[in-house]
């Protein structure tokens, strides 16, 4: 059966490769629901799927053009009935959107639609990148999509919406983007699904009130891979170690904190997990993998042994490599956090909680049954094993009093003599009941998160039609109990009368063309607020910079960092960092006690233009209401680690992130982003370019993964989204981008100016032991330069291009260096003379700086 495009169809078959049949090559003629069900299940067939009876149900209510609630267990292949979700929607010549929580999901999903559909046919939008979007099949965040529901609302061109991980509407923050494309989009079929749903009956008679569709429930408790359960006793490593001899592997252990994960993965060393063929097939699959960080060498150390680590904090192409050695089945444990779960495709057998409670930002409680659900559902996938294992230890106070009792026997004296430990104080305890109730228990019912914000009314206002009429129906039929409706109009009340007040909206005395009796007096961009929302702030902001200062580039990137997401625990450990040094210096003034307490209140991380950002934030919301949503955030990311000289790991050192350093990576990686986006080419001095071309290699240096595939996105024919990662992890010459590497050699040289200037020998000597320039060394020519001088300048003029000579020679596979110093008189005879190993600059992805002499010309 192939399909026969209609006349003016938005379908393409162009773009096949020889021999590539995708999924719409076998589209029948027309959209008849036996037609279709037949022309899907038989291309499944040639796949070699056979359709689990959920599936099928599924799949012929969506062919019949019912909406429907697919809450099936993990591995039951909700993939596969999504893929047919958008095959019948292509048929009946209708867009569809696919929409999943994350990014990396989203491309991901992406990708794959790609190979099912060809890559003319499927787009996706994520905010910040965009591609093919006039497809007929689109990926999206629910955040994007719930943008778009607001801006054209019934009139918006989406015939079909397939909502992955439909349990994130329960999410506090994010929650309302799953609601509002059900409360907007009428015209849609909705396929909602999630391993974890819990009672869907108010969706069901919701969706088919709204629709006019029949809404079908698609449940299934029997999973494909059967769990058993077991609650130990016994002390963790020999929980394991029974695990791993009856075969039960991989294990994943599951913590509450990354830390604790990390921790748990280096007390397994002294397990011995794999065979010498192991770990030698494990070393052939690494290869020549390159390990940049200091907790990669960690994680090199734990692979080789055959223990994996993941969790959100790492670092893209790390997560990455665990996941391949993982579905090799070359890993036997897998240390990891409860964020695993979406988009991760990691064969595990068992899971096995260490705990069943968590903090969850505010206290410690016992996880709730979807978080349970959740987590033990990765146990036993679908074409790795035939059974799956969920085991949850004891508290350990719990487990030592039971090892107690077991030596003293079965005597009733010595068992009455043994003294049991006591839990912790504050201990929130669990048991065998908690383990068996969380069990039994369905998953909570889902909570509505709706909210009202600036963004939404404008998006209504601009919208043909009466504003109050749809705003009403948005305010009054949502999912909130209510007393909260109540609410939500109040505070819709108060934003439309800031919105008339500034100017912003106006009322019209009699309809226009459209049907509006109120409008907007500004023109919005058609992708507004699905980018950065104050780009059109930093844009203001930077008329306000002087381009004659010498710290100008410096003060760009700290208007464009202001509004950015903030990086909590980056910033966090910044302050912790910054309330140190104040102590110590309080301590040493001799402040006492309590005002030093008092003082360190004030102290927090540092925030460039502070004062100027806001003012010029206060200005720019009043005729611009909506930005109130986006509160302003002067912060220094960027700007530290340039001023500092610091490299990628160095910066995570410093700060003590290494733990979490794929958070840093990801602030940066979307910080070159928006600087890339937001700043106009005639703004952009020879500074800000030299700074972002070494922001962009240095991302590139520890994990280009960020980067390439979103500049692959532009081009998704040229290579699969696996050979992008497969590209992100080879070695990349960091000598390839001059324009950078000079910025590279120049923070390097820049570096031991700041320490010569705070004295510091010994940071000195130990980064320059190698190449023979030791503490000593360095100790006599500064004492020599403090003989002449008092003081060492290290402000924007100092660390310029013009105090710093590069003379190259490829020749010999090296640069020859001159970094001066900015002296108090300006004579600008001392520095340091230094050779840059262009090799060895390669080989580990940064500038390698040998220091060959320092003093006087």
């Amino acid at each position: 059966m192939i399909f026969v495009p209609a006349s003016g169809s938005r379908i393409r078959t162009g773009s096949r490769q020889d021999g590539d049949v995708t999924l719409i090559d076998q589209l029948p003629k027309d959209a008849d629901p036996d037609a279709l069900f037949e022309a899907f299940s038989t291309w499944a067939e040639g796949q070699g799927i056979s359709l689990y009876p959920a599936q099928e149900e599924a799949l012929i209510e969506v062919v019949s053009g019912a909406n429907v609630v697919l809450s099936t267990p993990t591995g039951s292949g909700k993939s596969l009935v999504a893929a047919g979700a958008h095959f019948a929607a292509l048929a009946r010549e209708e867009v569809t959107f696919y929409t999943a929580p994350i990014k990396a999901l989203v491309s991901e999903k992406f990708f794959d639609l790609c190979k099912l559909f060809g890559t003319e046919n499927v787009g996706m939008l994520t905010g910040d990148a965009s591609v093919n979007a006039d497809a007929p099949v689109i990926c999206c965040t629910a955040e994007v999509l719930a943008a778009i529901a607001l801006r054209d609302g019934p009139h918006a061109d989406i015939g079909q919406v397939v909502m992955d991980e439909f349990h994130f509407y329960a999410e506090p923050d994010r929650g309302w983007a799953w609601q509002i494309p059900i409360l907007e989009l009428p015209q849609a079929q909705f396929v909602l699904m999630s391993a974890t749903l819990g009672d869907v009956s108010r969706f069901e008679e919701d969706l088919t009130r709204r629709t006019g569709r029949e809404t079908a429930v698609v449940r299934s408790a029997t999973r494909p891979v059967p769990l058993s359960y077991e609650y130990r006793t016994t002390p963790i490593t020999e929980t394991l170690t029974e695990l791993l001899e009856t075969h039960q592997a991989p294990v994943y252990i599951v913590h509450f904190t990354q830390a604790a994960a990390v921790e748990r993965a280096q007390s397994l060393m002294s397990i011995n997990m794999c065979t010498r063929e192991e770990k030698d097939r494990i070393a052939e699959l690494i290869g020549n993998f390159r390990f940049t960080t200091k907790f990669g060498r960690n994680l090199s150390r734990y692979v080789r042994h055959g223990i994996g680590v993941h969790h959100a904090g790492m670092l893209p192409k790390y997560r990455r490599l665990v996941e391949k050695l993982a579905q090799a089945g070359l890993l036997k444990v897998i240390c990891g956090t409860d964020t695993l779960g979406v988009g991760v495709n990691v064969p595990i057998r068992t899971v096995l909680f260490t705990a069943l409670t968590k903090y969850d930002g505010t206290r410690v409680r016992t996880l709730r049954a979807r978080e349970f659900h959740q987590i033990a559902g990765r146990a036993g996938r679908a074409g790795f094993d035939t059974a799956g294992l969920v085991v949850a230890q004891a508290p350990e106070h719990v487990v030592e009093n039971e090892k107690a009792l077991a030596k003293a026997g079965d005597d009733p004296k010595k068992r009455r003599k043994v003294v049991r430990k006591k839990a912790p104080e504050g201990f929130v305890a669990w048991s065998q009941q908690s383990f068996e109730k969380l069990i039994a228990a369905d998953p909570e019912p889902l909570t509505s998160r709706f909210r009202v914000t600036h963004t939404m009314l404008l998006s209504v206002i601009a919208r043909p039609g009466n504003a109050f009429d749809a705003m009403r129906h948005l305010l009054e039929d949502n999912h909130e109990p209510r007393r909260q409706q109540l609410r939500h109009i109040r505070r819709a009340i108060a934003i439309y009368r800031s919105l008339l007040d500034g100017g912003v909206v106006e009322r019209l005395d009699t309809p226009d063309a459209q049907g509006r009796i109120v409008r907007l007096t500004v023109d919005l961009q058609q992708d507004f607020a699905l980018n950065q929302p104050l780009s059109t702030f930093a844009l203001a902001a930077f008329e306000l910079l002087d381009p004659e200062s010498p710290s100008y580039a410096l003060d760009m990137v700290s208007v464009v960092e202001s509004t950015l997401d903030d990086p909590r625990q980056i910033l966090g450990a910044q302050q912790n960092k910054a309330r140190g040094e104040a102590v110590a210096e309080m301590k040493a003034d001799g402040v006492e006690y309590e005002e030093r307490m008092e003082r360190l209140q004030e102290v927090s991380y540092p925030k460039p233009l502070e004062e100027l950002l806001w003012h010029a934030y206060d200005v720019y919301r009043r005729s611009h209401p909506w930005v109130g949503d986006h509160p302003v955030s002067p912060k220094s990311v960027i700007r530290d680690m340039y001023e500092r000289a610091l490299s990628f790991s160095e910066f995570t050192s410093f700060y003590e992130l290494a733990r979490t350093e794929g958070i840093v990576l990801r602030y940066l990686a979307g910080a070159y982003k928006a600087l890339e986006h937001t700043i106009p080419e005639h703004l952009k001095s020879e500074d800000l370019e030299d700074l972002n071309a070494w922001l962009g290699e240095m991302v590139r240096q520890v994990d280009s993964s960020l980067l390439d595939e979103w500049e692959q996105l532009a081009n998704p024919e040229v290579e699969t989204a696996e050979e992008a990662r497969e590209k992100a992890d080879q070695v990349r010459p960091v000598t390839a981008n001059a324009r950078a590497f000079r910025v590279l050699v120049r923070n390097a040289m820049f570096r031991r100016v700041e320490l010569a200037a705070l004295d510091k020998v010994g940071e000195l000597g130990s980064m320059d032991a190698e190449s023979g320039f030791d503490e000593d060394a360095w100790a006599e020519a500064m004492d020599a330069y403090w003989d002449e001088y008092e003081d060492l300048g290290t402000g924007p003029d100092a660390r310029g291009p013009k105090l710093l000579s590069i003379e190259e020679d490829p020749a010999h596979g090296m640069w020859r260096v001159r970094q001066t110093f900015a002296d108090p008189n300006g004579d600008h005879d001392w520095g340091i003379s230094a050779e840059v190993d262009l090799a060895a600059s390669d080989e580990q992805g940064l500038a390698v700086v040998r220091v060959t002499s320092v003093g006087q010309l």
